[in-house]
């Protein structure tokens, strides 16, 4: 009788340790479903912010299409950061992961990328968004005339920009990057060189940054050629 009692309680601690594992199961199962929920969520409302965002630009170039006709943008792009990019951001800033602290914690998670053919476009562009009174420039950072170390160029601002949605206003960041047609040539080749083939860990890898900031340096200069032709040129009404 008392084996079997003993039995019979083991066979009791194994059920409720398996009623509890179940209820852990259920609750990350919870959890996780909530989570994809947040960021199904928040990439929605950045996607958004990056449509607002682009019709303004679009709008622009438009008018200056019909009244000027020129284009001063060559192209737009855009993307948002990945779930994965944005949850490990969110960790590395010590922030719990919700809807608040994604809005309020992160300002590149959207992104637009504005490509013009002159110099002078990018300073143009950047001013036309920035004086829009539903616009609010949080923040700037001019590489082009301050390039980073390593040659790169390119003009930066952090906008805030109203979203309507159903339960109301949401302000909304986005990072906006407005560059020449030449400085984006070598940024892409110089992100594939240096981060997609692990540059750093190439032998003489000192001597290829070297040459790749000479680039950028020629790349400048021809940019800088090219906006002094437009000078010359003078109203540049018909070229596109």
């Amino acid at each position: 009788m008392q084996d079997l009692d003993i039995r019979e309680l083991k066979l009791r601690q194994l059920d409720i340790q398996g009623l509890k594992e179940k209820s852990r199961q259920m609750e990350l199962g919870i959890e996780m479903e909530e989570r994809v929920r947040t960021f199904s969520n928040i990439m929605m409302m950045y996607d958004c912010a990056i449509r607002e965002v682009r019709t303004k630009l679009e709008v622009l170039d438009s008018e200056f299409s019909v009244r000027y006709n020129r284009n001063p943008i060559s192209s737009i792009r855009s993307r948002i950061k990945k779930p994965a990019s944005i949850y490990n951001k969110m960790k590395k800033y010590g922030l719990e992961i919700n809807e608040e602290n994604v809005l309020t914690g992160l300002n590149d998670i959207a992104g637009v990328r504005v490509i013009c053919s002159f110099i002078d476009d990018i300073y143009m562009v950047g001013s036309l968004l920035a004086t829009q009174d539903d616009v609010k420039v949080l923040k700037v950072k001019d590489y082009i005339k301050n390039p980073k170390p390593n040659g790169y160029r390119s003009y930066h601002m952090i906008v805030e920009v109203p979203v309507f949605f159903s339960r109301g206003k949401t302000p909304m960041h986005v990072e906006v990057q407005i560059r020449t047609i030449a400085m984006d040539f070598w940024a892409s080749l110089e992100h594939q060189l240096r981060y997609k083939k692990n540059m750093e860990n190439v032998e003489g890898h000192e001597e290829i940054s070297e040459r790749l900031l000479s680039c950028a340096e020629t790349i400048a200069e021809t940019d800088r050629q090219m906006q002094e032709i437009k000078r010359m040129i003078g109203e540049f009404k018909d070229l596109s």
